[in-house]
């Protein structure tokens, strides 16, 4: 664009050009198709219009904004600012970091304990993945996750995490055929969901570690199952024949249509965090919960509570029905070894 007054000025065909885009369109005789835009907008200073390479660099800087917008969650427009500079050479490097992570193994296991709120024995863990940068120490899953999502490497580092998951369980199966261990629950990200090896690399790795498919629960989160919610029935559908569990993640958060819900193939909701964290303290966080839980049972489904941290909140979940409950109140997710002391002893710290 020419003669650009300022930020607005762009912003506003960059608006007028997602509402063309809304359409719907048709697609062939009886189809449409409806599409969304995401728009990086650059804006040259006036000092670099006769710059060699401006042209090059707007759309470099486009295409960054174009990415941000992106990330945010597609269907935005974001104008370019330096700071986004940084942070794209910051995932970039940190793209870069995680492809050597995956070739070198400097990925681990952590498992965090989940607990039966009546009587207060572990039956099941959560495999979470650790990085341990040779560099940096333990990298956060709050970084290191979202870049691994957006390059793909998710879905390798997925398949290894439910690989080493599903062994552990084993593991601890045969020392002990007796033991309390009823699942080991594993995270599907949104490209590991939609994946076309999934159900295969499922099938593959119970065949491989021997585990009993039942052991198993796939974690999916709120969001990633309604955003086709009916592909995703036919997918939970080919994962329930293999006889795993499902468990949808975060519930609470996103916007689920009951009316899926009720047909979703899932055995567990898990509530998002964020509400027991009131629990105490908010009265309308507690009967967010209570409803959660009683629709939940309404439909057949157990309820596992994340994040618990104090007696409070355990003894309120227990007073309202919940089925499980995880958090540091109970333990911190573990390395094998403690995780393995911690089940066949069963002692937690409350």
């Amino acid at each position: 664009m020419e003669d650009v007054r300022g930020r607005g000025d762009a912003t506003g065909v960059a608006e007028r050009v997602a509402d063309s885009l809304r359409g719907p369109f048709p697609l062939g005789e009886h189809d449409e198709v409806f599409v969304s835009a995401s728009i990086g907008v650059a804006l040259g200073d006036a000092g670099e219009d006769r710059h060699e390479g401006m042209p090059n660099d707007l759309l470099r800087r486009a295409d960054v904004a174009m990415y941000e917008a992106k990330r945010k969650g597609k269907a935005h427009h974001e104008v370019f600012n330096p700071r986004m500079d940084d942070l794209a050479l910051g995932r970039l490097r940190m793209g870069t970091d995680l492809r050597r992570a995956v070739e070198r193994g400097e990925f681990r296991v952590h498992h965090q304990p989940e607990v039966s709120v009546e009587t207060g024995g572990i039956v099941g863990f959560e495999a979470l993945v650790r990085w341990e940068h040779p560099e940096q120490g333990l990298v956060s899953p709050a970084r290191f996750i979202p870049v691994a999502e957006e390059t793909g490497l998710i879905v390798p580092m997925g398949r290894w995490v439910l690989e080493e998951a599903c062994r552990q369980a084993r593991a601890w199966r045969d020392l002990r055929p007796n033991s309390p261990l009823h699942f080991m629950s594993v995270n599907l990200s949104a490209r590991q969901f939609e994946h076309p090896d999934l159900v295969r690399d499922v099938a593959r790795v119970l065949r491989e570690t021997g585990l009993e498919p039942g052991c198993l629960v796939l974690e999916i989160t709120e969001s990633v199952v309604m955003n086709d919610a009916r592909s995703t029935i036919g997918t939970l559908g080919e994962l329930k024949a293999l006889g795993v569990r499902i468990a949808i993640d975060d519930f609470g958060t996103g916007y689920s249509s009951l009316s899926y819900l009720r047909r979703f193939p899932v055995d567990y909701l898990k509530v998002d965090r964020s509400f027991v964290d009131g629990l105490g303290e908010n009265p309308g966080d507690a009967v967010l919960v209570s409803g959660i839980i009683d629709l939940a049972h309404a439909l057949g489904l157990k309820v596992v509570a994340e994040g618990v941290e104090t007696q409070e909140q355990l003894e309120l979940l227990q007073n309202i029905g919940c089925d499980l409950a995880q958090g540091y109140h109970f333990a911190k997710p573990l390395p094998d070894q403690e995780a393995s002391a911690l089940l066949f002893t069963n002692r937690l710290r409350w």
